[in-house]
């Protein structure tokens, strides 16, 4: 047995056990008999580094992991990672660009190489990183959403489900990144406070029409003036009555010149404003639903902009042509078409002004209100997103959210903290058609070839060779197929089957730089045969549709694989609240509709880990912690304690360094008691079973360490990590080391050795899952093992309780502890042995007293106990139960002086405590205050509380 160290140096051992424990194959040991127990990593980008918000998600799952590899399952936890589209792709391009390079210089699939260049470089940092959170993972089978298995899989379930009718092409608003030119979805949209404009504008009424108070307009107000370029209606609320007899009836667009009519809609709100909004469907979600609603088609609605946010002619061509190229607002000092449309509007004297008064009263005129708009932003791009019509794929994700709902349901999906459900249902029963493309090279090439539309006539069969009309989606053959082969196929037949000749298929790319269109899209070869082209899909999917494949595409589908069978269900998924949507919930549909079964039995979400103050972390805010920098000053081991201590179901983590540093004291105090066992010759135990004891000590012990593994398996059950991580604790510290070790030092014979060496084992196994690199060091220094603590096995929680031994011990911890507090509280003297005198104690207590003296004269510091004797001068009074222990004071302290300093101390605390009260009882305070203020105020006065009840008692003791 290695003599341990004096000091306990995290560094030192984690990076030696990680690479043993992986080197090894230790966090998959075969165990092909055994039950499975499975669980998957949600994929972090491979462009990522580790934040706290994956400290805390990786460690609660390595807690689950590492707990049932100890219960002795087949514990498998998928580790991989996700290829994040657009980050990914930023990266590269920001590369390529330091070099006076950009993507476009390169052919899609020279540019998609650099990519892959990168990856094997640079990508994936974050994976060493979790190595040194201590993750258990199945590293020997990392996967990558983009590696050629699961890409596979990505590609069968988009065609399959075009096949089941559940994907398809359609043109809808979307969040359009202007920057990356590109779809970007809910989450990669972060809304910002700015400071924007509320404009006014009178809209002629068309025909001499007027409103019942003779008005010849309508008076509109709107944060974009910009977008009245394609403004398609004016909505009034139907019971509105200023506005019941112009609905239906058409307004003049001044600047436009286009016509469109008041329409009749509860989007419109009475006491908002004139109650009229102008309706631009095609570059605002809420009016595009009103578009909807009035009878518009999504292919008839205008569009103003082009990819880059620049105005572009709309299907009606009324944009006057002084408009056109310029961008949507100011940019690189020239003014945009907000500003321009502002100017014209205001010349033709269309432009309601904003008035105020000055300080001498006087009326001043503004062009527009200011106001504080909430503004939505591109979360990489940093570029205003704007709502834009386009073609794009979608998931019809309405039918497909009918069978999770069920199974959350019936309970095969089980969602903790169950408060969560009422979000999870109202989210799912209001599920909006999911867009599942975007505009990149980096991600999952959507499998659709378009080929020209060809139909039969008089003469033989024609070929639409230009698209026309507002859609043109009426001009093209989609073949969707997994591989091109099957396309190419797929057109041949049907073109042959048309026009009776032999077909030729030309694949056109239209991402290679020296492709242009030469105005056909279909050629004849001979009197024989004729060329069809088939232009491939430039879009990539989304990266949140391959990642809903993570619980079954990472297991091998679509092929059929004992591996599959086994682990699929998923035990549990531990998930942030906030990718419910976007992840969990998309997981949820794809396992369903595809393995016929839910992904995952029990879906855990946890909160956020905020700074200290409860503010959300930001850069901005420079309040972001890097859990690396806590790992590098505590170890990995106290971060990891941590997260678990703090982790309470359905709250947020509050960032501690306190209580990081005050774990990796708990972890010094567990290294200084195994130091203390090998000094007094306490070696590892040799079964799991607990040893035979007959000491009063050891049996509590004993009683103590199993209660303490059916605490920890309960809330393990019940996934209340904070439960599990303070039952832990307090043992180790409190019963254990506080206590178990003062009660034997002196008298360590052979039953205690063995109770104490048994019973530090159970720690060991039992901290294991939430410190594991301390405790697989002791683990191996502390004796001779047969394997590794990560695979050991999980102590035995059935012994039959000695509930008298219990009974004692916890009455003499009981008695010691008010000994000490009276003590400290009466300035005794550390090294003043004093007398004890005991009144009106039972029989039972008079045994404990007298199996027990030893113990209390050390631990409490009494050189004698007496029954029953009268006490002259003042005494501290402890009550135990029936019976009264005295401690004679005189000659130890100064009585009178000691009452006059707890009297003193006394009325300083209740002053301030009835002081911070009475602040708290104002609700002037209470509502007006910032909620740190009235959180600091209560959290002092619960402090002066208990302090001057504290010094009572002290108090009362004197007598």
């Amino acid at each position: 047995m290695t003599e341990l160290p004096k000091t306990f140096d995290p560094a030192a051992i984690e990076t030696r056990w990680y690479q043993h424990w992986e080197a090894n194959g230790l966090f998959r040991p075969d165990r092909p008999g055994a039950e499975p127990f499975t669980i998957v990593n949600p994929p972090p980008n491979v462009t990522g580094s580790l934040h706290v918000g994956h400290a805390l998600d990786n460690t609660l799952q390595d807690i689950v992991v590492r707990y049932e590899r100890l219960r002795g399952k087949d514990a498998l936890w998928v580790v991989g990672t996700d290829h994040a589209g657009i980050a990914t792709q930023m990266v590269v391009e920001r590369q390529l660009n330091a070099t006076g390079q950009k993507r476009t210089d390169f052919s899609r699939d020279d540019f998609v190489a650099k990519v892959w260049e990168w990856k094997a470089e640079s990508g994936g940092a974050i994976t060493s990183q979790l190595r040194r959170l201590g993750c258990s993972m199945d590293w020997a089978n990392e996967r990558f959403t983009m590696d050629e298995g699961f890409s596979k899989a990505v590609i069968k379930v988009f065609v399959e489900l075009h096949q089941r009718g559940l994907l398809y092409r359609d043109k809808r608003l979307v969040n359009w990144d202007p920057h990356f030119r590109s779809a970007i979805s809910d989450l990669e949209v972060e809304t910002k406070e700015t400071q924007g404009g509320f404009w006014r504008f009178r809209y002629p009424l068309a025909d001499g029409v007027t409103l019942a108070d003779g008005s010849d307009h309508i008076v509109v107000a709107t944060t974009r003036p910009e977008t009245m370029l394609a403004d398609m209606a004016i909505a009034v609320h139907p019971d509105d009555a200023r506005y019941q007899a112009v609905i239906d009836k058409e307004i003049l667009q001044p600047i436009t010149g286009r016509r469109f009519k008041v329409v009749a809609d509860e989007h419109a709100d009475p006491e908002l404003g004139s109650g009229a909004v102008k309706i631009t469907p095609g570059h605002d979600f809420n009016d595009f639903e009103v578009g909807k609603r009035a009878g518009m088609k999504a292919a008839d609605m205008l569009n103003m902009f082009d990819a880059d946010a620049n105005v572009v002619q709309t299907a009606d061509g009324l944009i006057p042509d002084r408009f056109l190229g310029l961008h949507r607002f100011k940019k690189d000092g020239v003014d945009g078409a907000r500003e321009i449309v502002v100017a014209e509007m205001k010349a033709l004297g269309l432009l309601v002004p904003h008035v105020t008064k000055n300080k001498e009263g006087e009326d001043v005129a503004a062009d527009f209100e200011p106001r504080t708009i909430q503004t939505p932003y591109g979360d990489r791009s940093g570029v205003v997103i704007e709502p834009w019509l386009t073609d794009q794929w979608y998931v019809d994700a309405g039918k497909l959210a009918v069978a999770p709902m069920q199974a959350v349901r019936d309970g095969r999906i089980e969602i903790v903290p169950k408060s969560w459900e009422k979000t999870f249902f109202n989210w799912m029963e209001n599920i909006q058609p999911w867009c599942v493309s975007r505009q990149l090279w980096w991600g999952h090439r959507i499998p659709a070839w378009y080929g020209p539309k060809c139909i039969e006539t008089e003469d033989g069969f024609s070929v639409t060779q230009v698209a026309s009309g507002s859609a043109n989606d009426d001009a093209w053959f989609d073949f969707i197929y997994e591989t091109e082969e099957e396309a190419i196929e797929a057109a041949k037949l049907k073109y042959a089957a048309i026009t009776n000749l032999d077909i030729r298929i030309r694949i056109v790319d239209q991402d290679d730089p020296s492709w242009s269109f030469d105005g056909r899209r279909s050629r004849q070869i001979d009197d024989e045969t004729w060329e069809f082209d088939l232009y491939r899909e430039t879009d990539v999917l989304d990266t949140w549709f391959s990642s809903a494949l993570w619980p079954f595409g990472t297991l091998g589908w679509p092929e059929q694989s004992e591996t599959l069978s086994r682990h699929y269900p998923n035990d549990l998924l531990i998930s942030g609240f906030d990718i419910l949507f976007f992840w969990d919930a998309r997981m949820a549909m794809q396992g369903m509709e595809f393995m016929g079964d839910v992904p995952w039995k029990k879906l855990y979400l946890h909160g956020l880990v905020r700074a200290a103050d409860g503010q959300k972390m930001s850069k901005s805010k420079g309040n972001v912690v890097d859990p690396l920098g806590l790992i590098d000053k505590f170890g990995a081991d106290a971060l990891r304690f941590f997260m678990a201590a703090m982790e309470s179901q359905g709250r947020d983590v509050k960032m501690d360094e306190k209580r990081v540093e005050g774990y990796r004291n708990f972890a010094t105090k567990l290294w200084n008691a195994a130091r203390f066992l090998q000094a007094n010759g306490v070696t590892a135990s040799t079964s799991r079973e607990a040893p035979h004891a007959t000491l009063p000590a050891n049996r509590w012990i004993i009683a103590e360490t199993v209660a303490t593994v059916q605490a920890i398996d309960t809330a393990m059950a019940e996934l209340r990590f904070d439960a599990g991580a303070n039952a832990i604790y307090h043992f180790v510290w409190d019963q254990y080391c506080d206590w178990y070790i003062e009660l034997t030092k002196g008298s360590m014979d052979d039953e205690t050795k063995a109770v104490a060496g048994w019973a530090f084992d159970q720690i060991l196994v039992m901290l294991h899952p939430f410190m594991p690199f301390i405790t697989e060091e002791l683990w191996q220094l502390t004796g001779q093992r047969a394997q590794e603590l990560i695979v050991a096995e999980w102590p035995v929680a059935l012994y039959e309780v000695d509930t008298d031994a219990q009974g004692e011990i916890d009455w003499l911890i009981r008695l010691v502890s008010a000994i000490r507090t009276a003590r400290t509280e009466l300035n005794v003297p550390p090294g003043a042995k004093l007398r004890m005198v005991v009144r009106d104690a039972a029989d039972a207590t008079r045994g404990r007293l007298d199996r027990q003296g030893a113990a209390l004269a050390r631990l409490g510091r009494i050189e004698s106990l007496a029954f029953g004797e009268d006490v002259a001068g003042g005494a501290a009074q402890i009550v135990v139960d029936e019976a009264t222990f005295i401690l004679p004071l005189e000659g130890v302290i100064d009585i009178a002086a000691e009452k006059t300093r707890l009297e003193k101390a006394l009325a300083a605390a209740a002053k301030e405590r009835d002081s911070l009260g009475g602040r708290l009882s104002n609700p002037a305070f209470v509502e007006k205050a910032k909620p740190e203020a009235v959180a600091k105020a209560r959290e002092d006065h619960a402090e002066k509380t208990a302090e001057a009840e504290r010094l009572k008692a002290a108090l009362d003791r004197l007598g």
